[in-house]
């Protein structure tokens, strides 16, 4: 079963300073990056700017697609509204059956701020104390929502091709 983990960190810097440290739980085989991308919000900016990762190893399992509907759900569609069309609002359906439902969206959306970044990891067979235990040292506030095995095959189905 995956697990969408975010990790949110105190400064627009934070989430791309702890790429070491995921790589290095994941070398450690304390965890399998399935994908990973993350989001920064300079504190004078009007929006922030986002990043996919992957594995670290190649390609993500599920692609810039999810990671751009999930970010644009949670930052950038209040601001767009009614202009989004049908066909994103049967994507992010698909997220809210998949797991990803409307208060994950609202917890991520009020936790993330100018000044502030997250990180987002989708990944599978973690040792949950240690990896938590190693960011928590960094400062890091967790957000997560587990998903089935049936709401991850819906997104790979969902989300590649």
């Amino acid at each position: 079963m995956a697990t969408l983990t975010v990790w949110k960190f105190d400064t627009s810097e934070g989430a791309h300073n702890a790429l070491d440290l995921l790589k290095k739980l994941q070398d450690q085989q304390l965890i399998t990056i399935r994908d990973a991308a993350y989001v920064y919000w300079e504190a004078d900016a009007k929006r922030p700017k986002t990043k996919e990762i992957g594995r670290f190893t190649g390609a993500g399992a599920l692609g810039g697609a999810f990671w751009g509907l999930l970010f644009g759900l949670i930052f950038f569609i209040p601001v767009l509204g009614a202009a989004i069309g049908a066909g994103v609002g049967a994507l992010a359906g698909s997220l809210s059956k998949a797991g990803i439902d409307d208060d994950f969206i609202s917890e991520v959306r009020a936790s993330v701020t100018p000044g502030t970044s997250a990180l987002f990891v989708m990944s599978e067979h973690a040792v949950v104390d240690k990896v938590a235990d190693q960011f928590k040292q960094t400062g890091a506030q967790l957000i997560t929502t587990n998903l089935s095995v049936d709401q991850e095959k819906l997104l790979k189905e969902t989300f590649t091709s």
